[in-house]
C-alpha cells in the first residue's frame, strides 16, 4: 500500500518545494510533486503534516551513546536502544563512535559494532559506519580520554583495528603532530576512511601537513585543539580559514558560546559545518552517574563531567538544529544541511543519504515552523 506525505514544505535540501506530496512504497521514495494537480489513491494511507517541512533525517557522525547505553557495549540490545532513541529525535542514521580504552576492549566493541553495522533492522536509525576516536589522541588535548590508553599512530595497530571492525570504520579522529600521524592519515585515506583532525595541539604548520596528507574534517571545533593565538593560528585557525575542511560543531550552548557559533557558521558556511552531538549514555537520562567507554561520568543541569571536564554531552540533534537556529538565525534550509547533508557529503555517501528525492529509502524528520521536531519516518514508517 502506498503512503502519501503532505506537508507545507519540502526541503530536499537542495530545492525547496512548495505544498508538495511524497508517494512512498517499500520504504521507498516513489515520486515527489506539488500537491495541486496530484491524484492520490483512495487506498493509500495519508499522513498530512499541514504547516510543517520535510527534510532529510539527520546523521549523526559523532555519538558515544544514549538512553543508558554506551556505544563501547556494542551488543545488539544496547545498539537497538541507542538506535530507538536517536530515531525519536529525527536521526535517520548515524556513526557509532568509540572512545580511548585498552586496546582488547577496543577490539572487542569493533566487532560487535561491525554485527550491529551488517545486520540493520531498518526500524531504528541505523549506523552506518564506525568513527574512531581515539587511541590516537594527544595527551595535550586529550580532554577525558584515559592518558593509559593512548597510543602513538602506527599503521600496524590502525591495520588491527581496520580488521576488527571488518572494514567499517568511516571516520577516525587523529591529532596530525603525533609521530607517524601523517602515515597513518595517508594509509586510512587509501583505504577510503576520512580523517578528521582533533584532540590535537597542532600549530597551524602541523594542521595544514595533515591535510595535505588526506585529513578532510575537524573533530568538534574549538574543543580539545590549541587556542586561537593571532601569531601562531594553530588548528582552529586553519579549520575555521579552510574552505575544503569540514568542522563539526557540538551546538549545545555548553561546549561552545553563541557567539562563536556564529563565527564558525561564517566561516564555514553552509556547505562545510556540520552539526554532531558527542553525546553519551546519558543522553535522554535523569541527572546521575554513567560511563563513557571506561570512564565515570556524572551528569547534572546539563553538564558530563569527568574530574572536572566536559566528558561528551546530552545533546541531541534535533536539540542542535533548533539551538543553531536559535543562536545564528539560520533558515531551517540551511540548518537541515547541517543536520545531515554535509555529513553524508564528508562521508563520500551523498548518494544514499542526506537528501529527498525519488528512488531513496524515505528517511524524513518533519519540522515545525520554529525547527521543533514533529515526527521522524525511516523507511517511509513513523518512529515518532
Amino acid at each position: 500500500m502506498h503512503t502519501v506525505l503532505i506537508a507545507e514544505r519540502l526541503l530536499t535540501p537542495r530545492e525547496v518545494i512548495d505544498h508538495p506530496a511524497v508517494f512512498i512504497e517499500d520504504g521507498f521514495i516513489q515520486q515527489i510533486a506539488p500537491r495541486a494537480g496530484i491524484e492520490i489513491p483512495t487506498a493509500a494511507d495519508v499522513l498530512d503534516y499541514a504547516g510543517h517541512t520535510l527534510v532529510p533525517a539527520f546523521l549523526d557522525v559523532h555519538t558515544h551513546g544514549a538512553a543508558g547505553h554506551d556505544i563501547m557495549e556494542a551488543t545488539s540490545e544496547a545498539m537497538a536502544a541507542v538506535g530507538r532513541f536517536l530515531a525519536g529525535h529525527g536521526v535517520g542514521s548515524y556513526l557509532a563512535t568509540t572512545v580511548t580504552a585498552p586496546i582488547d576492549a577496543t577490539l572487542r566493541a569493533l566487532d560487535g559494532l561491525a554485527d550491529s553495522i551488517e545486520t540493520p533492522t531498518n526500524e531504528e536509525a541505523t549506523p552506518v559506519g564506525i568513527h574512531l576516536e581515539g587511541p590516537f589522541v594527544s595527551h595535550a588535548k586529550r580532554g577525558v580520554h584515559p592518558p593509559a590508553s593512548i597510543r602513538e599512530p602506527s599503521i600496524t595497530l590502525f591495520d588491527q583495528l581496520w580488521q576488527a571492525a571488518r572494514g567499517h570504520i568511516r571516520l577516525i579522529t587523529i591529532a596530525p603532530e603525533l609521530p607517524n600521524a601523517l602515515e597513518v592519515i595517508e594509509h586510512a585515506t587509501r583505504l577510503g576512511v576520512r580523517v578528521s583532525l582533533g584532540h590535537s595541539d597542532a600549530t597551524a604548520q602541523e594542521a595544514l601537513a595533515g591535510i595535505a596528507a588526506g585529513a578532510v574534517s575537524a573533530t568538534h571545533t574549538f574543543n580539545a585543539m590549541r587556542a586561537l593565538d593571532h601569531r601562531e593560528p594553530g588548528i582552529l585557525g586553519v579549520a575555521l580559514d579552510r574552505d575544503d575542511l569540514y568542522a563539526e560543531l557540538i551546538c549545545d550552548g555548553i561546549h561552545v558560546a553563541p557567539e562563536l557559533v556564529r563565527l564558525w557558521l561564517k566561516s564555514k558556511g553552509g556547505a562545510r559545518a556540520m552539526l554532531v552531538t558527542d553525546s553519551i549514555s546519558a543522553t535522554g537520562m535523569p541527572d546521575g552517574a554513567y560511563m563513557l567507554g571506561d570512564l565515570s561520568v556524572k551528569v547534572a543541569n546539563g553538564r558530563a563531567t569527568c574530574d572536572g571536564a566536559l566528558a561528551g554531552s546530552v545533546l541531541t540533534m534535533d536539540r542542535a538544529l533548533r539551538n543553531l537556529i536559535d543562536f545564528t538565525r539560520a533558515g531551517l534550509q540551511t540548518a537541515s544541511r547541517l543536520a545531515s547533508t554535509n555529513a553524508a557529503a564528508m562521508l563520500g555517501l551523498e548518494s544514499t543519504h542526506g537528501l529527498i528525492a525519488a528512488g531513496r529509502r524515505a528517511n524524513i524528520a518533519v519540522l515545525a515552523p520554529d525547527g521543533a521536531l514533529v515526527a521522524t519516518l525511516l523507511n517511509g514508517r513513523t518512529r515518532r
